[in-house]
């Protein structure tokens, strides 16, 4: 392989701020902090808004637009039709 122009492949400590959970995976991403893990490995940390912790989808407190005040059927009464020629 050829010196030089690869990226820094390694393990990298993902952390989501909103609820601390932590997960290590290889990654290629720019970090400025480390963190020491609990088994004594020091691994470059990256500071995540939200993750599949805590993301409304994943997590299943995400709300359903349709059942939002019937929102969506007065869009689709209203747009729905279409133009007769």
């Amino acid at each position: 392989m050829k010196e030089g122009i690869h990226p820094n492949y390694r393990e990298v400590c993902f952390v989501d701020l909103s609820n601390e959970f932590k997960f290590v995976t290889r990654s290629c991403v720019n970090t400025k902090e480390t963190v020491k893990m609990d088994d004594g490995r020091e691994l470059p940390l990256y500071k995540l808004d939200t993750s599949s912790e805590s993301h409304p989808f994943y997590t299943g407190t995400q709300k359903s637009v349709d059942s939002m005040g019937g929102r969506v059927e007065r869009f689709r009464n209203r747009y729905g039709k279409t133009a007769s020629k």
